[in-house]
């Protein structure tokens, strides 16, 4: 049989197999594997690398078949490790024994209930949510206490319900996880001081607040009435007290920041969000003025490659415009989209960075 007949053969062997289909469609929940005599690798059939020609393919049902009939395991794909999608599985095992348990489990008490080495369960547990698991627990406790502090008949009630040992230590980090006291977060921010004023820039409308802490919003429109409607629903019993002239002069800096992105802003800030979406808000700060990044360069920088979805939900939730630079992040393809006030308001903002 000449080496051509020989060949084409072999092709029409493995086109034949079922398996070959899986292979070409590069399917990730395929359980087998395959190899490629010509490089001597074997791989995942999800694998990214280039499709191997058909004569060239042997099919092996474990790692341990295709590294005994003599293949390496793929650089690119490591079938020798878990897959992504057993990892997402692992990970959202592990998301549940955290919101089912009354105390955050220990990391290495979940890395066993997922049976990875603490190591590597830290590692892909971080690139698949964004948090490490300390701070997914913590956030998912801080979400439990504001529902909680909603329905409960006391604030006592609220924070044992959401899973913390004693009063004293969800008082050491109430006003991280609220912004204000408990009991001023369950009535709606009442006892709460915000002042604000709402001024004019090129940009159209603009509202400063600020709380006790900080400027706690900046937001931009065309109606000044739905600019103040908007922070009223952000705390509804809240005290908003109207500007004063001193005030008046801190929405003139905050204005000038506008016009001239390079005097910068050296004011407090009272800056309230998840952990992730802190992250995600501190990784802008550091793209040039001038520059831009898309939502997959954020998601690589603050060391979650696989959060661009997340990336752009906090860019979203982002309540201190320019401010916080989220006007700096556009399209993969650089395209500008996804901006809360507003496309064309971004690409002012930029034009203005890139002229300063």
């Amino acid at each position: 049989m000449s080496t051509s007949t020989k060949n084409a053969h072999l092709a029409t062997t493995t086109e034949s197999d079922p398996r070959w289909a899986t292979v070409v469609a590069r399917d990730p929940h395929a359980m087998f594997f395959y190899s490629v005599k010509t490089t001597g690798v074997y791989c995942r059939p999800s694998c990214a690398a280039r499709l191997a020609r058909p004569a060239n393919v042997q099919f092996h049902r474990t790692c341990k078949d295709a590294e005994n009939a003599g293949f390496r395991p793929c650089k690119r794909c490591k079938p020798n490790q878990a897959s992504p999608v057993e990892h997402l599985e692992k990970i959202s095992s592990a998301c549940r024994l955290i919101e089912n348990s009354e105390t955050p489990p220990s990391l290495k008490s979940l890395a066993q209930h997922v049976g990875l080495s603490t190591y590597h369960f830290h590692r892909v547990f971080k690139a698949a949510t964004g948090l490490t698991p300390k701070g997914y627990a913590a956030a998912h406790r801080a979400s439990l206490v504001r529902k909680s502090l909603n329905k409960s008949d006391t604030v006592t009630d609220a924070i044992y319900d959401a899973g913390y040992n004693s009063n004293s230590r969800f008082y050491e980090v109430s006003n991280q996880v609220l912004g204000m006291t408990p009991s001023n977060y369950r009535a709606g921010g009442a006892q709460t001081d915000i002042r604000f004023a709402v001024g004019e820039c090129s940009l159209g409308s603009i509202l400063v607040a600020q709380s006790e802490r900080g400027i706690c919003a900046v937001f931009l429109g065309d109606d000044p009435d739905a600019l103040v409607r908007e922070l009223q629903d952000q705390f509804p019993n809240a005290n908003l007290i109207g500007g004063d002239a001193s005030f008046e002069q801190l929405v003139a800096k905050v204005v000038g920041f506008v016009e001239a992105p390079e005097r910068g802003l050296d004011l407090p800030l009272d800056v309230r969000g998840t952990a992730f979406q802190q992250r995600v808000w501190q990784s802008l700060g550091k793209i040039p003025a001038g520059s831009t990044a898309s939502y997959t360069d954020v998601a690589k920088l603050i060391g979650s490659p696989r959060s661009v979805r997340a990336v752009a939900q906090a860019c979203g939730a982002n309540k201190l415009a320019v401010v916080i630079p989220c006007q700096r992040v556009v399209r993969n393809d650089g395209a500008l989209s996804g901006y809360r006030w507003g496309v064309e308001r971004k690409r002012v903002l930029l034009k203005k960075e890139a002229n300063a």
